[in-house]
């Protein structure tokens, strides 16, 4: 579609020429895995970045769970992203508590610890690859919304512009201007008012990939880069001090010692810095023909390294159903129904992971020797039932993670899909090479009839991914149920 035509609403309405068919505010992993799904799928995008052009090394997130190397891997990303970091088969998030990942039911049964800018560098390049668009040094300042579409007033370099698109997602943080000015709230409250962050050079690096202690009212984290240096993410109870206020080399190293009973040979830093972490959720993800993802959607505490995991994934939720509705596959009222989805799966996830992470922090927070009891006995009751320890691993990995499916659907609907082998075709030999076209896949038993697929399914997610024409593959398992996979990796429908 070239900038001058005349583009159809999702009404079948026609509208006025636009710039861009989406408009991504914020070129962080979550912006960018959408941007990149989008331009893949033919959808013309521009992604807005208040930073200047490059990749921020100042990144937060460390943990790559296994849900989200399986969405890589439905890219061509994974073994890219893999390259960059360490293998974990074992997570403990308290003092009592060790999940073991190694019996995940993934191609991925272990947590990869690796600098979020990497992950952002191997979805910049794919995004760029696929026709991205990007302004940088440009901050949303005002938005207005129409029946066609929705208008960005940036403030630029070069002076104000505007930039008018169908919709815009907002991936910008969770200072998010687009959520602002959408009118959405962010309800919710700070959980740590003050968390160091450093990178610092050691002279006596631990032996472990990731190091966690949990002393008195002293929480601390170390995690490699790999070039020498390592991330300090820590807080100290009871000393709430101002973003603002300088961080110094002699409190890093106070930290880590009342943590870990060592400073590991701390020589200097290279970058400190403060902030507070928050529990909020928006009550909505979608206003209209805005939306927002990520940060902008959801924030919580850092315990159990899922923040940019469950971005990524709203992100893969949302950019298939925004790509069908954009190129037309479904119009009208099946187009808003099929955006509602989004949030009506994604909102439950995000509050889960919101819960869950707050429930490790106050647990590892707890004060006193009643909370320390409790806090030891929680971790105690979950590590010795092993029901509970497989659902908490299959939680926070995400594998475990399901949508609800309609009254009367098949189980396996909204479940994640397993890697399934393949009989050999130009698809692949495995699920997730065929998923690598963005396209849904309709996974058919070996000796079965191709006409095994729904026909006269009201849902809009199963609609969606006919209408989307998936391709057909057939499983090398000896499974006999016929399976409809959407592009980002859940079952539509089953039978």
């Amino acid at each position: 579609m070239s900038e001058s035509t005349t583009r159809t609403d999702t009404a079948g309405r026609p509208g006025p020429a636009t710039e861009t068919d989406v408009v991504v505010v914020g070129a962080g992993p979550t912006g960018l895995l959408l941007a990149g799904d989008l331009a893949a799928a033919g959808v013309r995008v521009t992604v807005v970045e208040r930073r200047p052009e490059g990749i921020s090394n100042l990144s937060r997130a460390f943990a790559v769970h296994a849900r989200t190397l399986e969405q890589l891997d439905a890219r061509g990303l994974a073994d890219q992203v893999l390259a960059t970091g360490a293998r974990l088969d074992t997570l403990r998030l308290l003092d009592t508590l060790v999940l073991d990942l190694g019996h995940l039911p993934s191609r991925y049964p272990y947590l990869l610890v690796t600098p979020q800018y990497e992950v952002e560098r191997a979805l910049l390049e794919r995004a760029r690859a696929a026709g991205v668009t990007f302004r940088h040094d440009a901050e949303v300042t005002a938005l207005a919304q129409d029946d066609d579409g929705v208008t960005l007033t940036l403030t630029t370099p070069g002076g104000p512009a505007t930039l008018r698109a169908a919709y815009a997602v907002g991936c910008d943080g969770h200072r998010s201007a687009v959520r602002e000015l959408a009118g959405l709230p962010f309800p919710g409250q700070a959980v740590i008012r003050s968390m160091v962050l450093a990178d610092v050079r050691l002279s006596e690096p631990p032996q472990s990939v990731l190091t966690v202690s949990t002393r008195g009212d002293v929480f601390c984290f170390l995690a490699p880069f790999g070039d020498g240096y390592h991330r300090v993410i820590g807080w100290h109870w009871g000393q709430d001090v101002p973003e603002d206020t300088p961080l110094d080399l002699p409190e890093v190293r106070e930290l880590m010692r009342l943590a870990f009973g060592t400073d590991h040979g701390l020589l200097d830093a290279r970058w400190t810095s403060r902030f507070h972490s928050d529990e909020r959720q928006a009550p909505h993800y979608r206003v209209g023909r805005v939306l927002i993802a990520g940060d902008a959607a959801h924030v919580h505490s850092p315990a159990g390294g899922q923040g940019m995991n469950t971005g990524l994934q709203d992100a893969a939720n949302l950019s298939w159903k925004l790509a069908a509705v954009v190129r037309g596959d479904v119009t009208g009222s099946a187009a808003d129904a099929l955006l509602d989805t989004y949030e009506s799966e994604r909102h439950p996830i995000g509050r889960l992971v919101l819960r869950g992470s707050g429930a490790l922090v106050r647990a590892a927070s707890s004060r006193g020797v009643a909370g320390r009891v409790f806090s030891l006995f929680a971790g105690q009751v979950v590590d010795r039932l092993a029901p509970m320890k497989r659902r908490a691993t299959s939680i926070i990995s995400g594998v475990g993670l399901r949508y609800g499916r309609p009254r009367g659907a098949h189980p396996l609907t909204g479940r994640r899909a397993g890697d399934l082998p393949l009989v050999a075709g130009p698809a692949g030999t495995r699920l997730y090479e065929a998923l690598r076209e963005g396209r849904p896949v309709l996974v058919l038993p070996e000796g079965a009839d191709d006409a095994a697929a729904p026909a006269g399914i009201a849902d809009p997610v199963v609609a969606a991914a006919l209408a989307a024409g998936p391709a057909t593959v057939r499983r090398a398992d000896g499974g006999t149920t016929t399976l409809l996979v959407r592009p980002d990796g859940y079952i539509a429908w089953a039978r």
